[in-house]
Formats: C-alpha cells, structure tokens, sequence
C-alpha cells in the first residue's frame, strides 16, 4: 500500500508560519535545520499521519503564485471550527461564508497564510467532488 506522507512549503518567515498554522490546529513536531542551511518545521495535526514541511532558505526568496496550490483541512463542524480560527485572529474568505452554509451546498471555507498559500477548509462529509 502506497501512503501520502507529507507536503512541503517555502516559507519567508519561519516563526510566523509556524504561529499560523498553530491557530489552525497544527503541532509543531521536529525543527532542525539541513545540511544546506535551510530551517526545517515539521508540523503535525493529531491524529493525522500526514504533517506539513515549512522550510526557510536564507538565499531563497518564497513567492506562491496565484492559485497554485492549496492543502485542506477537513474539520467535524466548520461553523464551530471557522469561528475558532477566526477569533484568533485569521480572516476568513470567501465573505459572507455563513450565510452560504445555510443553502444546503458544500460547507467550504478558506484561509490564506502568511505566505500567500490557500487553505481550504471542509466539513467532514461534504461531498468532495
């Protein structure tokens, strides 16, 4: 059996990603840094097998070019979870995402991180396509 293991991010500023992602609910796991000098973040979200790689590079300058690309969260009531995320401090889009919650469509939201990545968040089973 073949798993999905991790992704990986260029990050401009470690500390601050790393802050972000907490609010969402991630874990800060490993932090070392590479052979090459990049700072690594290994960032876990319990129960969840799957963890996101932050990397800062001093020599690299990390831009995310519109719409490239994107991770999901899928969360048990997304009401509850957006309002979380919300409070502490993370805008999210699009606007008026509540009141399209009542329509009866797919309960979909998103936030953008400090580095211009999208992260869309689903309520667990809505119908993903």
């Amino acid at each position: 059996m073949i798993r999905f293991l991790h992704t990986r991010i260029r990050v401009r500023d470690l500390d601050t990603s790393i802050g972000f992602y907490k609010k969402l609910g991630y874990e800060l796991g490993e932090f070392k840094d590479s052979p090459e000098g990049n700072k690594l973040a290994f960032l876990n979200l319990p129960g969840n097998d799957v963890f996101l790689e932050l990397t800062y590079s001093p020599d690299y300058t990390a831009t995310c070019p519109e719409d490239l690309m994107h991770t999901c969260l899928g969360v048990e009531n997304i009401v509850e979870y957006c309002d979380k995320v919300e409070k502490s401090g993370i805008a999210i889009w699009p606007d008026g995402w509540r009141e399209k919650f009542t329509s009866g469509g797919r309960k979909m939201a998103f936030v953008t991180d400090p580095d211009g990545y999208e992260v869309e968040i689903l309520e667990r089973g809505a119908k993903v396509v």
